[in-house]
């Protein structure tokens, strides 16, 4: 058993692929085949990073869009609130996602930030200040970045505002002073992620990634997966 869990754990490239394709036979051959149009279009270019966002029904339809628009992560800060999905409103959205999630601890917007700019990103704040650059003036050309959203209530908390690189808003012509946090995201995203296809960005997921991505979709799909996946690397030892 030890065997088997270090093979998991340091698998080449080689053993992925081949634990894939063994796995995907436990799938439809239609299934499998919309798996690989999917990933082709998933991106960790952009990433949403969601803080203290305790409406389950706000939440969850950002994790719809997320999965719509192909940002594949989605980083969760509890800063007070558990994170909690809608099922009837994210329609299994979470599940093709990678949700990474940031407990209470009294610095989990600090821990979730530093781990982000560990990674390259910039941290792009979301805020309706009139005097902040509107998203049509955000040059995605010049690396990753994360969009960090906050409830509608209150915002991003201050720690948010004061570790963020950049600022954005949405343009908005109304006497409402904001969008629901659902739909900001969901322009944001539209906007984005149409942005860095039409520019001469790598955008793309790696081949690897894409590869370990399938196999943890194709672990969600199937029952009984662990069963089968322990009876691959018994065959292959």
């Amino acid at each position: 058993m030890n065997t088997m869990i270090m093979n998991k754990q340091g698998m080449s490239a080689e053993v992925k692929i081949r634990l894939r394709n063994y796995l995907s036979e436990f799938v439809t051959p239609h299934r499998f085949e919309l798996f690989n149009e999917v990933v082709k279009n998933r991106t960790r270019y952009i990433t949403v990073a969601l803080e203290n966002i305790y409406q389950p029904h706000n939440a969850s339809a950002v994790l719809r869009s997320c999965d719509c628009f192909g940002v594949h992560d989605v980083h969760i800060i509890e800063n007070e609130n558990t994170y909690e999905v809608n099922h009837e409103i994210a329609l299994g959205s979470s599940q093709w996602l990678n949700l990474l999630t940031y407990p209470d601890t009294g610095n989990s917007t600090t821990s979730c930030i530093q781990n982000l700019k560990s990674q390259g990103y910039r941290i792009i704040a979301t805020t309706p200040r009139p005097s902040t650059p509107s998203i049509e003036n955000f040059d995605v050309g010049k690396g990753k970045f994360a969009l960090i959203f906050g409830t509608e209530k209150e915002g991003l908390t201050d720690t948010a505002m004061e570790l963020a690189d950049e600022f954005i808003r949405l343009p908005m012509y109304g006497f409402t002073e904001s969008f629901n946090i659902s739909v900001s995201a969901a322009l944001c995203l539209f906007h984005f992620t149409a942005a860095i296809r039409q520019k001469n960005i790598d955008w793309m997921l790696t081949e690897e990634e894409m590869i370990d991505v399938q196999l943890d979709w194709l672990r969600t799909s199937i029952h009984g997966s662990e069963v089968i996946e322990n009876n691959f690397f018994k065959k292959n030892n």
